[in-house]
């Protein structure tokens, strides 16, 4: 039998525009566990064309990537509590 999960990524941007800075926050929800949050910003220097897009493609990417980096350290975690030994997972 083939068990389907669906995990749900919730991405909220706000943009700082006098500070130049973009924030976004990724949060994910599953039934097996709590939340996981990760977050990322983007700083646009003065001399840099107006573009919201792009502060916001770059910081949604870094809170994923944290999200990311997040959830290999949970499940480093279940794994040594399973097998009590450490464990290193590569991305």
């Amino acid at each position: 039998m083939i068990r389907t999960r669906t995990w749900t990524v919730e991405i909220t941007i706000d943009e700082h525009e006098d500070e130049r800075r973009t924030r976004a926050v990724a949060v994910l929800r599953t039934e097996a566990r709590p939340q996981v949050r990760g977050e990322g910003s983007a700083h646009r220097a003065p001399r840099d064309l107006e573009v919201p897009e792009i502060g916001d493609e770059l910081a949604t990417a870094r809170a994923l990537a944290d999200l990311a980096y997040q959830l290999l350290d949970a499940t480093a975690a279940d794994i040594e509590a399973i097998t009590r030994r450490p464990v290193h997972l590569s991305s």
